[in-house]
């Protein structure tokens, strides 16, 4: 993903040979060598000051674990809006409207079929491989390469767009496959050296080297969890998903993004720290979905809070200029319920230390709702200790389960076009068969046109899909459904997709 000033995000590869980590070494006075006599060098666990760092091993080790994704989406049919320039002037006299956006129109268009790429890191010999969620989001077909130019079609397991990370499975059938090694994040030093393995196209892996420069980044250029390794070892756009290793050709992040003011690599890249990774993994294997632990706050660094407030011409203190600054607290979270309160600075978790808001979203994304967590904070430069249950996004401490949109209990279908003439209706998905489900229970029948759920237009079996996803994710997962009888009566239905807090 590619993060430049107008936020543009792209899934493009840039190609490098296989000498690029060699010539990056030598620039840099590495002293890069094969070894000898195809022996394997042994891996340092640190370098004195003023020896050469020897990163083959790291390359040879984890190069086969990472894979290329090819990903295919399927042409669809997409409704776009546009002005008839026309419409709006000749409107008013044909009667057929009152100008100023009497234009308007809709149509329906068929999206190209389109394919892109990215990265992938085996996690496993029996075929698990972790990715970005943004190079599979909306894929129809993935197909898997292996740097020995072996293919297998993947599924998707599970997504997190939160943390941009997606687990994927490949069947091997027996074939030997390599996985990585994954070691902790947390051991990551600034100015220690990794590297950034990706793998372009059809061609073989692109290495290239160079140091940590900062942990728990947060660029708020996701929307999501951000706590990100930064490193200035090139990662281009393209490769996205590719593994982030240390010296010993250990996994310690998932290549993410790069931020460019160009759209190439401009110095600086960030990838998602294994901390965060392992969770995420874990919890799409068991459940499908991440069980995310939330402590009922929005934030901000301790150091921006004060840079803000000073640029407003205001006098700051806070007893430290460390911290994550709560700057609002959700009602009935689990923070509210602990006493802490809006102005608080959250100093250390579970007696780890905390510097910014990035290293608390890292430590809670570790845990899962129903874990208890010990808080210090600072209140008017007092310390203060509190220990709270974490919740999910619905106030509870229940497992979310993910949805099967088949398990609703109905088939669905756009209306055609004869059938919008005929009932006056712009779109709708119409309900062509029923069985036991939640559809059901709320009294849905054959026959019936669902135009809205949760406020969204139902045009495409897509859209019941990622509504339905979107309401079991959010705090009350009810749906709202506006539906029509084909004689025109309006009707409405309510589905509860969870059960009740406990």
């Amino acid at each position: 993903m590619v993060i430049s000033q107008s936020q543009n995000k792209t899934l493009n590869y840039t190609i490098m040979n296989k000498t690029s980590l060699i010539s990056l070494a030598l620039a840099l006075g590495l002293g890069i060598a094969s070894p000898a006599g195809g022996a394997t060098p042994t891996p340092a666990a640190s370098t004195p000051a003023g020896e050469h760092v020897d990163l083959t091993y790291a390359a040879e080790r984890a190069v086969n674990a990472v894979v290329y994704i090819k990903v295919t989406t399927n042409s669809r049919m997409q409704t776009v809006e546009y002005n008839d320039p026309f419409e709006d002037f000749f409107g008013d006299f044909f009667g057929r409207g009152f100008g100023g956006g009497g234009g308007r129109q809709q149509r329906q268009i068929e999206t190209p079929k389109r394919q892109g790429a990215g990265s992938g890191v085996i996690l496993s010999a029996d075929g698990y491989i972790v990715t970005n969620n943004h190079v599979v989001e909306n894929a129809d077909e993935l197909l898997v390469k292996l740097n020995d130019n072996r293919e297998f079609k993947g599924r998707i397991i599970g997504t997190d767009k939160s943390t941009d990370l997606a687990l994927i499975k490949i069947e091997c059938d027996g074939e030997k496959i390599q996985p990585i090694t994954v070691a902790s994040s947390d051991d990551l030093k600034l100015g220690e050296w990794v590297l950034a393995i990706g793998n372009p196209f059809s061609l073989t892996s692109t290495v290239t080297a160079g140091i940590v420069s900062a942990k728990a980044r947060s660029l708020g250029a996701t929307g999501g969890i951000e706590s990100f390794i930064q490193t200035d070892a090139a990662i281009n756009p393209g490769n996205s998903g590719g593994a982030l290793v240390n010296t010993r050709g250990e996994l310690v992040g998932i290549n993410a993004m790069l931020y460019s003011q160009t759209g190439s690599f401009a110095g600086y890249g960030f990838a998602i720290p294994t901390s965060i990774m392992n969770k995420v993994v874990a919890d799409l294997k068991e459940y499908g979905t991440v069980q995310r632990a939330l402590l009922g706050i929005s934030g901000i660094d301790v150091s921006k809070w004060i840079d803000q407030q000073q640029d407003k011409g205001k006098g700051v203190d806070l007893g430290t200029v460390n911290g994550a600054y709560v700057a609002e607290v959700s009602a009935d979270g689990a923070a509210e319920e602990a006493g802490i309160k809006e102005g608080d600075v959250i100093t250390a978790i579970d007696g780890k230390s905390i510097t910014k808001f990035g290293e608390l979203q890292e430590i809670l994304t570790a845990h899962r709702p129903g874990d208890k967590v010990r808080v210090t904070y600072l209140r008017d430069k007092r310390k203060h200790t509190t220990t709270l249950t974490l919740r999910n996004i619905q106030g509870s401490t229940n497992v979310i389960e993910s949805v099967d949109t088949e398990t609703m209990g109905a088939a669905l279908r756009p209306i055609s076009d004869t059938e919008k003439k005929e009932l006056a209706l712009k779109y709708g998905l119409m309900v062509v068969s029923v069985k036991n489900g939640k559809m059901k229970d709320a009294g849905i029948n054959k026959g019936i046109i669902i135009t809205h759920i949760n406020d969204r237009e139902m045009r495409t079996q897509t859209d019941f899909d990622e509504v339905v996803k979107a309401a079991n994710m959010s705090s009350e997962r009810i749906l709202w459904i506006k539906a029509r009888t084909q004689s025109g009566r309006p009707l409405s239905y309510t589905i509860e997709l969870g059960d009740d807090k406990k």
